[in-house]
């Protein structure tokens, strides 16, 4: 048994070198204490952001895009997922695997093609130009409904493939045996495969939540000036005025809103457990 721990030890040595060498320190050291800039100077930065009108607003923003993507990607994802997992048929994996395509696609071509399906003159505009509802057609890129959907587009496939692994690790005879007992499929869904799938739902909206909240692309090519998230708010402090104490301040914003959505997806998981 000792020797098993060893061995085990050894062979997780590189990687955990690798991991606080290579992510852990680095990025401890960039929200704390960047180049240049004492920590002081920082959390200053950080508590006047906290009571500035407009750098609240950027954070409630992002905030609500992120649960609002969330809840869609889940939504639609599991239900995707469940009918996947259960499903018999022959050509499941053809269509897991189409479900997840996207995923091999780069985050700008699946950006750029709703700045051709949201633009003006895009697919959207003139069906509600021709049916009379709006003339001209509305604007519908630089809107929060734009970046809703092309986020929800963009962590649709990675909440599938998540919510696929939990469903097919439940025992599909559970199912018979809830609807032996009289359960309906409704019924048989909702409290016995659900539960036994939290842990995957869970993680599925943590990802999700953080893929989300730290989008940078997507935000800024269908958000533009007007819908301005935490991710583009950091790229300037970083990219275009060199201001490193808001910019780590804003990365710690980002970070303790993924953590916290992280601690209350891990607690309600084990509620559900608890009760089950």
């Amino acid at each position: 048994m000792i020797r098993s721990r060893r061995i085990a030890l050894v062979l997780l040595l590189p990687g955990l070198v690798l991991l606080l060498g290579g992510v852990v320190i680095p990025a401890l050291t960039m929200l704390l204490s960047p180049p240049r800039v004492p920590t002081g100077e920082v959390f200053d930065r950080l508590g006047r952001m906290l009571s500035d009108p407009y750098d609240l607003a950027i954070i409630w923003r992002t905030l609500r895009i992120g649960l609002t993507v969330t809840g869609l990607c889940l939504t639609l994802g599991f239900p995707t997922a469940y009918l996947l997992a259960r499903s018999r048929s022959r050509w499941a994996g053809i269509l897991l695997a189409l479900a997840i395509f996207p995923l091999l696609l780069s985050n700008v071509v699946r950006t750029y093609g709703w700045l051709v399906v949201l633009g003006r003159n895009g697919v959207v505009g003139q069906t509600i130009e021709g049916l009379g509802l709006a003339d001209p057609a509305p604007q519908l890129l630089y809107t929060e409904l734009a970046v809703v959907l092309g986020l929800t587009q963009l962590f649709l496939p990675l909440a599938i493939i998540t919510c696929y692994s939990a469903v097919a690790q439940v025992d599909a005879n559970l199912d018979e045996a809830a609807r032996g007992l009289g359960a309906g499929r409704i019924r048989t869904l909702w409290s016995v495969t659900i539960p036994l799938s939290m842990p995957g739902i869970a993680m599925a909206a943590t990802l999700v939540f953080a893929g989300a909240v730290t989008a940078y692309t997507t935000p800024y090519l269908l958000g533009g000036s007007r819908q301005t998230m935490l991710a583009t708010q950091l790229f300037r402090y970083s990219g275009v005025s060199l201001d490193w104490a808001a910019a780590s301040a804003t990365a710690i914003i980002m970070t303790v809103l993924v953590l916290v959505i992280y601690g209350v997806s891990t607690v309600l998981t084990r509620a559900k457990a608890v009760t089950r």
